[in-house]
């Protein structure tokens, strides 16, 4: 690996690997019902829905009403997509293929 992550460990590894080998929705599903907490996939979704209208260069009040996140959620994520690991970055480019 040659992205040194800030939170790499052992653990994470592992659940990487795991998510590594799902290989259809129906097994995501499954395997974020049991890892996480309805609230915590509901978080990550909207995270991600409003990583990708910032993506299309909607504003912060159009994506705070469509998605219901906070302005401080959405500047967290800009800061991401402008100084972060480029994940947003990478996942976007791959879905736009």
């Amino acid at each position: 690996m040659s992205y040194k992550s800030k939170f790499e460990s052992e653990e994470v590894e592992h659940l990487f690997d795991a998510v590594l080998k799902l290989e259809t929705k129906e097994e995501c599903y499954r395997l974020f019902e049991d890892l996480c907490t309805i609230k915590e996939i509901q978080s990550l979704s909207q995270r991600f829905q409003v990583a990708l209208m910032l993506d299309e260069g909607r504003t912060y009040s159009e994506i705070e009403k469509l998605t219901g996140a906070s302005t401080a959620t959405i500047s967290r994520i800009n800061k991401c997509l402008v100084y972060g690991a480029d994940g947003y970055k990478l996942i976007l480019e791959k879905m736009r293929k």
